[in-house]
C-alpha cells in the first residue's frame, strides 16, 4: 500500500511536469508571436522606405524635367560657308 506522503510526492511530481509543460507551450506561443511581430513590423518599415525612395525619385525625375539646358557652341568647329 503507497503511503500517504508518497502519494503527495507523486502528486506535487505530476502538478510540477504538467506545469513545465504548460509553461512551454506558452513560451513556444510567446516567442512565435514576438518573431511574427517584429517580421511585420520590419516589412512595414521596408514598405516605408521602399515608398519614400520611390517618392524621391519621381521628385529627382520630375526637376530633372524642368531643367533648360543651354548648349554652348563653342566647343565646336566652325562651319565652312563656301
Amino acid at each position: 500500500m503507497v503511503g500517504k506522503f508518497e502519494r503527495r510526492k507523486d502528486t506535487v511530481q505530476e502538478l510540477t511536469e504538467s506545469a513545465a509543460s504548460h509553461v512551454g507551450r506558452i513560451a513556444t506561443i510567446i516567442t512565435g508571436a514576438v518573431r511574427d511581430v517584429t517580421h511585420e513590423v520590419g516589412d512595414w518599415i521596408s514598405d516605408g522606405i521602399e515608398m519614400r525612395d520611390a517618392a524621391r525619385k519621381a521628385k529627382e525625375d520630375e526637376d530633372s524635367d524642368n531643367i533648360v539646358i543651354d548648349v554652348d557652341d563653342t566647343d565646336q568647329e566652325p562651319k565652312n560657308s563656301n
